[in-house]
Order: structure tokens, then sequence, then C-alpha cells
């Protein structure tokens, strides 16, 4: 018999915290970007921040087999951070075999944070796909607690704590996306955070303070404006991430005045081909600001906070 390997499966222990940028896209495609999704592991869990079309793949393609995914967060709700959630859901719910090794699905409910729109929202798929469901309780036996879904919905708060890891959510500002938040993940005494998408917001300064990584989204002001003169009939629909996220420049600020030791640029746009001289473009003027670390994340980047 002879079955596909799978390569460089990560450990399923992790001292340390260890960080996986799944996708650093947005809605529109553009090949190589995913879009977007986290993965932290930390002890013997793996916790899911947004998934985003392709989060199943990007995940095999990280060595992080979707069977390990049973905590799901999201920052907010547009289409790029949660419409992967229906194939993150089957997926790691069922059995998988993998030459000599079994990863069992997962056999208890889905556990899902997020904002006060969560459960409104990620039910509605939930019931859409009612259907697959059935077939795999009555036809596979799948395990039936595994077809639940149990929601935590918090603006601002810890949203988890257990095994050592404490997990944090506050509010940004994605207008007209509302609610929207942030987390900040901490464990065995490294801590990181996710941005989501935002606009400059206080709330991110105060709770990115001394982090060891901060992931933030971010746009190039001068690429915008240059698409823009290039294509003034699309004006509008160019323009309005200025409305909602956060420039370059500004996300070297608030690394800067939070005092953050590594900053990791994610979900950039326009998205700049994955090479130096491009990065270097798109991160201009940053380090006159910033002067500690900045990474341009590329798809499967992964940092550990040992």
């Amino acid at each position: 018999m002879h079955i596909q390997p799978q390569e460089n499966l990560l450990p399923d222990f992790h001292e340390h915290i260890k960080v996986v940028i799944l996708g650093t896209g947005t809605p529109r495609a553009f090949y190589g970007r995913a879009k977007a999704g986290v993965a932290i592991l930390a002890g013997d869990k793996t916790f899911l921040f947004d998934c985003g079309g392709a989060t199943v793949d990007q995940l095999i393609k990280a060595g992080i087999m979707p069977q390990r995914i049973s905590d799901v967060f999201f920052t907010h709700h547009h289409s790029d951070h949660n419409s992967g959630f229906f194939d993150v859901f089957i997926t790691s719910w069922r059995t998988h075999v993998i030459t000599d090794r079994v990863f069992e699905g997962r056999k208890g409910p889905m556990n899902v944070y997020g904002p006060t729109t969560t459960k409104a929202i990620i039910s509605k798929m939930r019931e859409s796909f009612n259907f697959d469901v059935n077939l795999r309780l009555n036809y596979n036996f799948s395990t039936g607690a595994g077809a639940d879904i149990h929601y935590f919905e918090s603006n601002e708060g810890i949203v988890y704590d257990q095994g050592g890891v404490k997990i944090t959510a506050f509010e940004v500002d994605h207008k007209p996306v509302y609610p929207a938040i942030a987390y900040k993940f901490e464990y065995n005494g490294k801590s990181v955070v996710i941005s989501g998408d935002t606009i400059p917001v206080e709330n991110m300064v105060k709770h990115s303070q001394g982090v060891d990584l901060l992931v933030h989204e971010s746009y190039n002001k001068t690429w915008l404006d240059a698409l823009i003169a290039k294509f003034p009939e699309q004006t509008i629909g160019l323009s309005n991430p200025a409305k909602y996220h956060s420039t370059t420049l500004e996300v070297a600020e608030i690394a800067r005045a939070a005092g953050v030791a590594h900053l990791v640029l994610t979900h950039h746009i326009p998205a700049p081909a994955a090479n130096a001289e491009a990065e270097a473009d798109y991160t201009e003027g940053m380090r006159d600001i910033y002067s500690g670390r900045i990474t341009m994340a590329r798809d499967l980047m992964a940092f550990d906070l040992a």
C-alpha cells in the first residue's frame, strides 16, 4: 500500500509559543497570498485565529494536521477572515490516516470565540451544512459531539485561561464592521498580539506593551495612492481601505509606543512581490519611526518565541 506521506509534521507539544502565519492576503485574490489566518501552538494545543479561504490547505502545508484544531478565534466577520470555517469544521472532525500514523478526528465540539456578532453569523454557516453533517453522523458514524459548536462571545476581557495559556480580547476599530477585536496570547512568559483589521487605536498600544511579537495588518499609502491615480474609475473601491486599516507608518508608531520587540506585518495592501526589494519598498520610512525588528510576513512564515 502506498499512501501519500505528510512531511514535516510539527511536534505535538510546544514548550514555548510558536506562531505560524497561514495567510497574508486580503479579500482580493493574489498569487501566493492566502486569506487571513494565524495558528498558535502552545503546550499540547493549537489555536486558530481567523480562517479565511484555504486555511486547511495552509495548515497542512505548515505541518499542522487540522484535527488539532478545536478552538477558533475570530477577530471579525469579513469573508477573508471566516470563509474557510466550513472546511476547518468538517476536516478537523474527520479521522485521517497518513502513512503509519492515525490522526483521530475532533471528538468534542468546536469552540468558537469572537465578537458579539459571532454566534449569529457562524451558526448560520453551521446550519447551511446540516446536509453534510448528517451524512457524517449517520453514514460515516463520526462522533456526535463533534457536530456541535460552543460559542464564547466577548469584545473585551479574558476569553481563554487554561493550561497556562491566557488569551485576552480587546476592541479595535474596523468600522463599518462592528464589533471588531484583537487578541493578546500569553504562555510561558511570552506574548503575542494579533491585531485583526483596524485603524490605529489606543487599545492596541495598551495591550501590546512590551510584547514579544505584534502581528499587525497594514497598507502602504504611497502604493495605494499610485493605484488610485492609475485607475481613477476604481477610486471608491481602492480608497476604501484607508478608512478602516492602518498605514505602515502608523503601525510603526504603534510598535514604537508599545515597546514591541518584533513587528510582523500582514494583510498587505497592495500585496508586494515576495522578495527583499519589494518588501523594503513597502516598509520604507518605518525604520525611521520604530527601531525594533520588522518582518514582512509571507505565507507559512513561523516564529518561535523561545
